[in-house]
């Protein structure tokens, strides 16, 4: 584990293997943890940083709103600290909006990037509503909120299969505190549409979407890559591909890197 000091917060990141670099990033709810599972495979051949985004995990909360430029900003910041020019970026859900964020506003630090469970779409009216009423919620009772959240993200069939799973990413989901959790929502509600990233042929892209995924429907969202020569795929399950499906997430993401 390691930390480094940004804007008087501490930021918290972890560093493995050797070759070109890969930056993971978690998603909502989560911290680097998420990805346990999937590091030692990416690491075989590369240099894999994982990164605590801003309230999450053991990087402190910046303000009351994070959005995701400052997410992305903060990203720029480990690399520029750990003397890396090029990089590939993964985001899970919210990580992708980063990751699309980042390459948007440091294309020359871009290499390409995975959205897994992602979105280059900003929020509909009816999703802004959504977090609106999640930050009241949150605001009452936010541990309430995580235990009833977290569940929901997996297809409705792995929500037994996968129950021991879900009480550990949920208790790792316990340790994001209230702050964190309501600067992420007003953050994620506030994203800009940033499909025309997509459309820029200099980065290699891939989308991967799960057919059953409860947060963002598959059909609406595979359009989003259409004419952008951008690599796409679709697993048979829900939100949490990297827990539902790990074996073909990480057999994709071997690619992508």
């Amino acid at each position: 584990m390691t930390f480094l000091q940004y804007k008087n917060i501490q930021l918290h990141y972890t560093s493995t293997g050797k070759g070109s670099v890969i930056i993971l990033l978690h998603g909502f709810l989560e911290n680097l943890s998420m990805w346990n599972e999937i590091v030692p495979e990416l690491a075989k051949k590369n240099r894999v940083i994982t990164i605590d985004l801003l309230g999450h995990g053991q990087t402190e909360n910046l303000g009351y709103v994070h959005t995701m430029e400052d997410q992305a900003t903060m990203v720029k910041f480990v690399i520029k600290s750990l003397g890396l020019r090029r990089v590939s970026l993964i985001g899970h859900s919210m990580g992708g909006y980063v990751a699309l964020a980042f390459a948007d506003l440091f294309p020359k630090n871009t290499k390409g990037f995975c959205l897994l469970n992602s979105t280059a779409y900003p929020d509909s009216e009816e999703k802004k509503t959504d977090r609106k009423r999640a930050i009241k919620v949150v605001k009452q009772n936010y541990k309430t909120f995580i235990r009833i959240s977290i569940p929901m993200l997996f297809a409705k069939k792995n929500r037994v299969l996968l129950k021991k799973e879900i009480d550990q990413i949920t208790k790792e989901a316990l340790k994001t505190s209230k702050q964190g959790i309501i600067a992420a929502l007003e953050g994620m509600k506030i994203r800009k549409d940033l499909t025309s990233v997509l459309h820029k042929n200099e980065f290699k892209k891939m989308l991967i979407l799960g057919e059953n995924d409860t947060v963002l429907n598959c059909e609406k969202h595979s359009k989003q890559v259409k004419n952008t020569n951008t690599e796409y795929h679709v697993l048979p399950h829900g939100h949490m591909s990297h827990v539902e499906a790990t074996l073909g997430v990480v057999s994709k993401l071997k690619s992508f890197s």
